[in-house]
């Protein structure tokens, strides 16, 4: 495979001057990810800081109500700053750090990715500048008032729609104008090489533990494998480890928000069709004209007109199967397992949930659905009790 490459997916379109940067980068992360001293140092943090490994949980209750397969959840949302932002946050850190930098860039939607990288630099040392879209800021003005509690530098987007593809737009300026000083650390399995695979790889512990958690549950591997996609760092995370294992099925559910028309939902890998955006090659919510499409979704992380690059390719070779949830259904489940397990769901990892939901109900006891439930669900209170 071409390198950088997933299928004819992936890429990077820069400019030189980003793109020397992102060689260094890449050349850097290559280097460390083989070094016992830089793994020792994550680990260490990952288990003493962020609070891994995280657990699998089984829900009775909720498996009682479904009926049909036993439902786990993957607990990232216990992770420290609620979700699994933190832990390719930790990863970026740490590189930066080794390439002598003192500050980091970084894109947030809910605010998930903004709190972690933030909580990051604070205990590495670092300064830290958060670019938001002005529609997200006002419906994550917890995570918001965290990030400056923190000590980020809040830049509030209002270009285009002001979410989330406005907020890595401006971030990818700001760095630009930094490359000495800064390294701009995306928040998704998204952008130009090396970072859908640097991502994927420091999210990938999900899937590791996930298996050999399931193995101590069950005895077993799971039937199925289910997380929300938006940009696909999540997903990849979990489905990674698991790609190899044909007995698995992986499902990644994608936002419908309130409809299939164009700017009524986020459903990239559905209703997007290939194109070059933000410095990658994927599928993306485009006009005919190619014009890109504002992305819709209750669910701010997800509300992306983009789909990280090794997403579009598992869709093309037919490895993961890429369905969708609507807002309404979203709701319900967030509801739902709120009041089964006393669970409170992200929004995004909602979405998930309600399809898993809907899967296990079809499928025998006998079988088993894991959901990876990617972030806790404090966020999104205020603005749920207010729809």
């Amino acid at each position: 495979m071409k390198k950088g490459y997933f299928g004819e997916f992936g890429g990077s379109f820069v400019s030189a001057e980003i793109q020397e940067e992102l060689d260094k980068i890449e050349k850097e992360y290559n280097r460390l990810k083989k070094d016992k001293g830089f793994i020792r140092e994550l680990n260490n943090l990952r288990r003493d800081y962020q609070g891994r490994p995280t657990p699998l949980y089984f829900c009775k209750n909720l498996t009682e109500r479904v009926g049909g397969a036993k439902i786990y959840l993957k607990r990232e949302d216990l992770n420290h700053t609620g979700a699994h932002k933190i832990n390719h946050c930790i990863g970026e850190a740490l590189l930066a750090k080794h390439l002598g930098k003192t500050k980091i860039i970084a894109e947030t939607g809910a605010g998930q990715h903004g709190l972690a990288i933030a909580t990051v630099c604070r205990v590495l040392g670092l300064e830290c500048e958060i670019h938001m879209g002005s529609v997200d800021i006002k419906k994550q003005s917890a995570n918001v008032s965290k990030m400056k509690m923190l000590g980020a530098k809040i830049v509030e987007c209002t270009a285009g729609d002001g979410t989330l593809k406005d907020a890595v737009d401006s971030a990818f300026a700001s760095y630009a104008g930094q490359l000495d000083s800064a390294i701009y650390c995306i928040g998704s399995v998204v952008g130009p090489h090396p970072f859908p695979t640097m991502v994927r790889d420091f999210q990938s512990v999900i899937g590791k533990e996930a298996k050999k958690q399931i193995k101590k549950h069950e005895n077993r591997l799971p039937d199925y494998v289910v997380a929300c996609v938006g940009g696909g760092s999540n997903a990849m995370g979990i489905f990674y480890p698991f790609i190899k294992e044909e007995s698995v099925k992986l499902v990644g559910v994608e936002a419908l928000g309130r409809g299939t028309s164009l700017a009524e939902n986020s459903a990239t890998i559905n209703f997007g069709t290939t194109g070059v955006y933000q410095g990658f090659k994927s599928k993306v919510l485009q006009s005919e004209d190619g014009e890109i499409v504002d992305a819709y979704s209750i669910a701010s992380g997800l509300d992306y007109p983009g789909v990280g690059p090794e997403h579009a390719y598992l869709n093309e070779i037919k490895r993961v199967e890429y369905v969708s949830a609507s807002d309404e259904e979203a709701l319900d489940a967030f509801y739902t397992l709120t009041k089964e397990e006393g669970i409170i769901p992200a929004l995004e990892s909602s979405h998930a949930v309600a399809y898993g939901m809907k899967l296990a109900q079809g499928l025998n006891k006998n079988q088993i659905v894991v959901i990876n439930l990617s972030g806790r669900g404090d966020k999104d209170v205020d603005f749920v009790l207010n729809k």
